[in-house]
């Protein structure tokens, strides 16, 4: 299916930093449409829960003045993501270890064609907070619209489920590039639109770059402004 003509649909371009709201981003897409979509979104969850105090500090800082997604806002961002996925595509939702205990199935409310079927633990290879453990791993829940099935819908047999990486962190939310290449070569082929409707640092159009694949995506603070 022919998505964009020329460079882009609208204000939005291809394989480019739009600084935009993802949905409305999301929303300039046509319906089922996308093999490959990631979603990192910027929750308070385990920040208000825990309150380590830490705010003030520049990680703390950093992270806590993002704008913050609540579960509304989330919601609205998984309808139009099950909208213009492809019948069988992927979506990569990057959750906390507090997230990953606490559910998300109240975010995929009235979306019964969402459904985990996998998920893969990062290990940072760095240390980070806890009041008892000590977080070192994030998880990439492997979603899939209906129907859900393997079988020529994911081409790569070698990704393990735990997966050792680390990143610079151009980014708060900073994400493992040689993951994401992998995920997307499993589900897609040259030249497929792989989004990313909330891209923070911009890890997948790098990951999409490397692998030959177009991408289209933005983030409501960071990229190139569009007219």
């Amino acid at each position: 299916m022919k998505i964009f003509n020329g460079e882009g649909i609208g204000p939005l371009k291809i394989n480019y930093k739009n600084k935009c709201d993802g949905v409305f981003l999301l929303k300039k897409i046509p319906n089922r449409a996308i093999k490959a979509v990631f979603f990192d979104p910027q929750y308070r969850g385990v920040l208000d829960k825990l309150k380590y105090g830490n705010e003030g500090k520049l990680r703390g800082k950093l992270r806590s003045a993002l704008p913050q997604m609540d579960e509304i806002i989330i919601h609205k961002f998984l309808l139009e993501i099950n909208r213009v996925l492809v019948p069988s595509g992927y979506l990569f939702l990057w959750v906390d270890k507090f997230h990953l205990v606490e559910g998300i199935q109240k975010w995929f409310k009235n979306i019964p064609s969402l459904s985990a079927v996998d998920m893969i633990t990062w290990n940072k290879l760095r240390i980070g907070m806890g009041y008892r453990t000590r977080r070192k791993s994030e998880y990439c829940i492997v979603i899939q619209k209906r129907p859900q099935i393997a079988k020529n819908t994911w081409k790569r047999h070698d990704i393990p489920d735990v997966w050792e990486e680390r990143v610079v962190k151009n980014h708060t939310h900073a994400k493992p590039i040689e993951l994401q290449k992998n995920l997307i070569l499993a589900v897609t082929e040259e030249n497929d639109f792989v989004v990313d409707p909330a891209a923070g640092g911009y890890s997948v159009l790098r990951a999409t770059q490397d692998t030959k694949r177009n991408f289209i995506g933005g983030d409501i603070e960071y990229g190139e402004d569009i007219v």
